[in-house]
């Protein structure tokens, strides 16, 4: 990788500034945290999988008319992106009760929701990502009313292509997060999806047997989180079938 500026480094990414005004290079690392950082370990491959994964999701976003921060995969680990305003915010989007809602609610894991139900939280590792309502959204400005109806169409859309995309897979699509940036074209602005999708920002379970194949391996100590991406790969056709557990990340071009 040529020596670039260091704009920002995450638990998960970096970013450096890109080779033209308004681009940058996301940078996937092979770091798992869960629990705001609390845990943490290094997964060999990890970045490699999530950088093509997020390339396959993104890609398939946009040739359905859905704006992404992306342009294209540099190489095994790097992405050239569109630099965007990151609004502070997670946009959830739950199909099956899980995790925090399962507990804040008392249902069964895997429940099915009436609809797809989208959350807001408020990006802050010492706070915990608490959830917050509209409201509060728009009182500190972090978002329009508009902007909040956007997100939420976009959060629709989002799930809506990754539900099928896994389902054809086997997969079953409980929630994810995304994160929403803003890009201004002169005076006009858009909202695009940004960060990354993967299944770290995912929770994808076998339609069969209720495999976890998400970040909940990790949480959870359920095994290999590299198997877990792996096999999210090889469902998509991202990494050819032929590879086993035992071999290195292989991944498609």
């Amino acid at each position: 990788m040529a020596r670039r500026k260091k704009l920002y480094e995450g638990k998960a990414k970096i970013l450096y500034e890109g080779p033209e005004p308004g681009t940058l290079v996301q940078y996937f690392k092979d770091d798992a945290t869960a629990f705001n950082a609390a845990k943490s370990s290094i997964v060999d491959g990890k970045g490699v999988l999530n950088n093509r994964l997020s390339e396959f999701f993104m890609t398939g976003l946009g040739n359905i008319g859905v704006p992404t921060h992306f342009l294209k995969r540099l190489n095994m680990r790097e992405q050239l992106i569109r630099a965007a305003d990151i609004l502070p915010l997670e946009i959830i989007v739950r199909n099956f009760a899980a995790g925090s809602m399962a507990k804040r609610l008392g249902l069964e894991e895997g429940t099915a929701l009436p609809r797809p139900i989208v959350e807001f939280c408020y990006k802050d590792d010492k706070l915990g990502d608490p959830m917050v309502p509209e409201e509060y959204i728009i009182a500190f400005g972090w978002a329009s009313q508009q902007d909040i109806e956007d997100m939420v169409a976009l959060a629709v859309r989002v799930n809506d292509y990754l539900f099928g995309v896994m389902y054809g897979a086997g997969i079953r699509l409980v929630d994810f997060k995304i994160e929403v940036g803003r890009i201004w074209d002169g005076d006009y602005m858009r909202l695009v999806v940004a960060d990354e999708i993967s299944p770290d920002s995912c929770r994808l379970w076998d339609i069969e047997t209720g495999r976890k194949l998400d970040k909940d391996v990790f949480r959870r100590d359920l095994g290999s989180l590299s198997d877990a991406y792996s096999e999210v790969a090889r469902r998509l056709g991202v990494m050819p079938s032929s590879v086993t557990h035992a071999t290195r990340p292989t991944i498609v071009n």
